[in-house]
């Protein structure tokens, strides 16, 4: 593990601690790196995402502000896409809270983990894309990674409180 120099966060620590409060420092290793990058490539899934549904606005002309689109010829394929990016969107701050969290304790983990769920929201995508809605379960393994995460996170806060299974 890389040290650092934390002696202006230690004095802020120890001035909280002298107040009556509990604060506690939690360690991050070097492979925290991997939770950060896989949390950042989340950027590159949410930049392909919208870019579709710009694409699909102007090929099924949907002007903003609307969201969905009523055309009885086009609207579903539209709408599938649309809905691709805002699902994805859904669940995007319950996966990056789990990731970060998640990853404390289990870095690897929780990058495989979170690495799985990326590859499973663009396959999710892509059997959305096709306008039959019911394709798009064949990226429905995202959510045991997700469930993977929650159960990482869930350990970290035991782990913080100290409690032990038994």
């Amino acid at each position: 593990m890389t040290n650092f120099n934390f002696s202006s966060l230690q004095n802020i620590v120890n001035q909280l601690n002298h107040k009556g409060l509990t604060v506690t420092m939690v360690p991050v290793t070097d492979e925290y790196g991997y939770v950060i990058l896989t949390g950042c490539s989340t950027f590159f899934l949410m930049s392909y995402l919208s870019h579709n549904v710009v694409k699909a606005r102007m090929k099924y002309n949907v002007q903003y502000p609307k969201l969905y689109s009523d055309d009885p010829e086009t609207g579903d394929i539209f709408n599938c896409i649309q809905r691709a990016h805002q699902n994805t969107n859904e669940a995007l701050t319950p996966f990056l809270f789990f990731l970060a969290v998640g990853g404390i304790p289990h870095p690897r983990i929780a990058s495989t983990l979170g690495m799985i769920w990326i590859v499973s929201r663009v396959i999710f995508a892509k059997g959305y894309y096709t306008g039959d809605p019911s394709k798009r379960r064949r990226g429905a393994f995202g959510d045991l990674a997700l469930t993977g995460l929650f159960l990482t996170a869930l350990n970290c806060g035991r782990l913080m409180l100290g409690w032990v299974w038994k």
